[in-house]
């Protein structure tokens, strides 16, 4: 099966599909993808009104979706944008929308570790963080101008950002729009329902576990779904168990009370004991019950979800459910790598001659210093040998500078790939590896993998490996 690279599953650990008895999956960007530019300036825009409406200056901003990532981190003490990588060193930082010079970097970074356990940095690691990143990053700039006196510090800055984007989305207002006019936001997938047929009939249980509430989750899958399934079916008949408004990453950690919707269009809610019935909505309670009433262990258990954290580190972490990670921005990253396949391939060959000329002129200066030990002069030819092997360094160094400048902007001209940090994987790629088990970039590249697959993960290489 000679499949597209950019709709390949990829994975971290060895997955067989075959043990898997029941699979669960995230809603937004998962199960349904949106126009990720339409939905992001829609909520940068609900987020700047609100902001406008406490007298800043921001009336004139305008979102661009090329002038973040995801996978960045934000350093609250600083209010800068930074790229990192796995092993917490920055590469690469933006204070407000101003690009740091490499002395500038050096000098404020050069003794940090990004450690994502202080509280000093927000990892962007969902698309949902790309507006208000976006917005934070030009709001910097105003406020180093003094246009924003009552702000105290970066980080408070970046909490009234964060803020007022919540209260965009727990007003509803976005997600009004989106249902008002789902053409505009939503990119329905046909092959997904397709997908979900096949694993119901191979006989997973099937979950849907959304932060949305009913009422949204409802139309929204009605639009993204039926319209592909045929036959009188709607999206209801392929979901056991259907659960709303979960509150995750608290639902894979809490205790929190099930309540079952006992009328659905009016929403009512009862508290519901004991397992969860087939086939019924529910609202809130936490992933144990989920185990308990499928009468299964978590490592039977196949999560599907978008956020790093939200989704798979949790459920990964507290649960050792396994994890499939939905990252559509693969599928740009992988288009990009290929169409730079002989660029890339010319780069390693003239950093393979830079690492043997840089081997040869090391040993010319310690055969030059033995020399001078010894109490001869430098020879002539010596020196000749010398200025030879940095003549040919220069000119390699003119044919790699622009490859490898071009190497760095690959996919985004601001901040390159998402899973590269210069040579090294970055922060994100890192999570990825710790916590998804698998990653492709959209739920129906399961469609050819079938739910009897047995997805290998590559033998892991080390420096000292032959390649």
């Amino acid at each position: 099966m000679d499949t597209d690279p950019s709709r390949r599953i990829y994975a971290n650990r060895t997955l067989n599909l075959r043990s898997i008895k029941a699979i669960g999956y995230d809603l937004d960007y998962t199960l349904v993808h949106y126009n990720p530019v339409e939905w992001e300036r829609r909520a940068y825009e609900h987020t700047r009104d609100r902001l406008l409406e406490r007298g800043w200056p921001v009336g004139e901003l305008e979102f661009d979706p090329d002038q973040v990532i995801q996978g960045l981190t934000i350093d609250l003490e600083l209010g800068n944008l930074l790229k990192v990588t796995r092993f917490g060193y920055v590469i690469r930082a933006v204070h407000g929308t101003k690009r740091y010079q490499f002395s500038q970097l050096r000098r404020t970074y050069a003794g940090t570790v990004v450690d994502l356990a202080e509280d000093r940095w927000v990892f962007l690691n969902t698309m949902f963080s790309m507006s208000e990143a976006a917005l934070f990053a030009q709001i910097v700039d105003l406020a180093d101008q003094g246009l924003i006196p009552e702000v105290m510090g970066y980080e408070d800055l970046y909490r009234t950002v964060r803020d007022s984007l919540d209260d965009a989305h727990m007003e509803g207002t976005l997600k009004a729009e989106i249902l008002a006019d789902p053409e505009r936001f939503v990119e329905p997938d046909p092959q997904v329902p397709r997908t979900l047929l096949d694993q119901k009939a191979a006989g997973k249980r099937l979950m849907l576990i959304t932060n949305s509430d009913w009422d949204y989750a409802r139309r929204i899958m009605e639009y993204a779904f039926d319209p592909y399934l045929g036959d009188g079916m709607s999206w209801r008949d392929l979901f056991d168990t259907v659960i709303v408004s979960a509150r995750k990453p608290g639902f894979f950690f809490d205790d929190h009370t099930l309540y079952h919707v006992v009328d659905e269009d009016l929403s009512l809610l009862t508290p519901h004991a004991g397992v969860a019935e087939s086939g019924a909505v529910y609202f809130g309670g936490c992933a144990r019950r989920v185990e308990e009433s499928l009468g299964i262990s978590g490592d039977e258990i196949l999560y599907f979800g978008d956020h790093l954290f939200g989704d798979v580190h949790a459920s990964k972490a507290q649960l050792r459910w396994r994890t499939a990670l939905i990252l559509r921005e693969l599928e740009s990253e992988v288009d990009a790598l290929d169409a730079f396949a002989s660029k890339e391939t010319r780069l390693t060959e003239l950093m393979a001659d830079k690492e043997t000329l840089e081997v040869e002129l090391a040993g010319l200066h310690l055969e030059q210093l033995r020399r001078v030990e010894s109490g001869d002069r430098p020879s002539k030819q010596s020196n000749k040998a010398i200025e030879t092997v940095h003549a040919r360094l220069a000119k390699l160094d003119d044919e790699i500078a622009p490859l490898a400048i071009e190497a760095g902007v690959l996919n985004n001209a601001h901040w390159g790939l998402l899973m590269r940090s210069g040579l090294d994987k970055s922060l994100f790629a890192r999570q990825v590896e710790r916590y998804a088990d698998v990653y492709t970039s959209r739920v129906s590249n399961f469609l050819e993998a079938t739910p009897f697959a047995y997805l290998r993960a590559a033998r892991a290489s080390l420096p000292h490996e032959p390649v």
